[in-house]
């Protein structure tokens, strides 16, 4: 009876194997398609940019939408100080920062090393000017590849990384995403982002949108869903401030990930759905069901 019904389990899954994998081969695919009418939207011009896809975002509107802190980080910067910003597009915010009419930074902080990433070359004359004017490399725009393909030697460490609307937002992977992130952020560093439409963390809002799901999703194993939040904070050797803004159309959730030591152990995530927009409808799938660390271990940087 043992052996009769062991046979039916393996003929039951050689049925299903291959149903399994035809099933996964045209999920990828579908993925594949979406990713690459998300390219065109990245390289788009002029009036081919769609609505929705901002590439000028000033410094104010930067210190308006995320977390309190940045702002405040950002003035402590000193000479050795180092910014990372990805997604930066024209990289706005990044020449307000340096444009000398703000006379308030002291000498020191006006030192500071900026670096724009970016997928399309959006620089304008200002960039240039600003760059000539600024001591060699103190400004660098990066653009041509994702943040994933950059080696550490090509960027460094940073104390603040921000992301309005980038890659956080945009990328299929954001288990790798993340990953890469917390890699070029000092001890007590920190990365600022935000995302749309997400399930909050105290999980009491609908998605936005009637009939589509939030934008970005992660599920559990057992087909219920987390938050991001919760899956933020379930990452080692990090601290992790969540706030939601209800009054935004759509509403979205900012985030302060501070790494605070560097044994950092992200949990992983499976991409599982994408669909090309701005920004894009993307759902992933843990392996596991995340819970926030009970200890983390803090180390002098």
């Amino acid at each position: 009876m043992k052996n009769a019904k062991i046979g039916m389990i393996v003929l039951a899954l050689q049925v299903l194997w291959p149903c399994l994998l035809h099933a996964q081969n045209v999920q990828q695919k579908k993925i594949e398609e979406e990713v690459l009418k998300q390219d065109g939207i990245y390289h788009s011009k002029g009036a081919d940019v769609p609505a929705g896809y901002v590439i000028g975002r000033t410094l104010p509107a930067y210190v308006n939408a995320l977390p309190s802190e940045f702002e405040q980080d950002l003035a402590n910067l000193g000479a050795s100080g180092r910014w990372l910003d990805i997604g930066a597009g024209e990289a706005q915010a990044i020449l307000d920062y340096y444009d000398p009419s703000e006379q308030e930074k002291t000498q020191d902080a006006k030192k500071i090393q900026s670096v724009a990433i970016s997928i399309e070359d959006r620089r304008t004359p200002r960039w240039h000017q600003t760059a000539a004017r600024l001591e060699t490399n103190q400004i660098r725009y990066l653009y041509g590849k994702s943040l994933r393909d950059y080696k550490m030697e090509e960027l460094g460490k940073f104390q603040i990384i921000t992301d309005l609307l980038g890659g956080f937002s945009y990328t299929k992977d954001l288990y790798k995403f993340i990953e890469k992130v917390l890699s070029l952020l000092q001890v007590n560093g920190s990365f600022y982002s935000i995302l749309q439409d997400v399930h909050s963390e105290n999980g009491a809002n609908q998605p936005f949108y009637t009939g589509a799901p939030f934008l970005t999703e992660i599920w559990n194993p057992d087909g219920s869903k987390m938050q991001i939040c919760t899956w933020l904070k379930s990452i080692s050797c990090v601290q992790v401030r969540c706030e939601f803004k209800s009054e935004w159309k759509p509403p979205v959730e900012i985030y302060r990930v501070q790494k605070i030591c560097e044994n950092v152990t992200v949990p992983p995530l499976t991409p599982v759905h994408f669909t090309a927009g701005t920004p894009p409808e993307r759902r992933f799938q843990s392996s596991t069901s995340a819970s926030a660390p009970s200890t983390r271990t803090s180390t002098t940087p």
